[in-house]
């Protein structure tokens, strides 16, 4: 059952703050999309926190 609630609270935080992100849609333009990946999950602070979830699902 934990796993999931923490499945659904990744989707809520993903839907809310990522869908339409306005920095990583202007990175993907500037960059690339592999350039705007990375950007989110290793400095945004709302990927910092997707990452968290992670290491608890595993």
């Amino acid at each position: 059952m934990e796993r999931k609630k923490l499945l659904k609270e990744v989707d809520s935080i993903i839907e809310y703050y990522c869908e339409g992100c306005f920095i990583k849609s202007t990175l993907q333009k500037e960059h690339g999309k592999t350039f705007a990946h990375r950007f989110c999950i290793e400095k945004c602070t709302v990927g910092e926190k997707l990452k968290e979830f992670g290491k608890k699902l595993n």
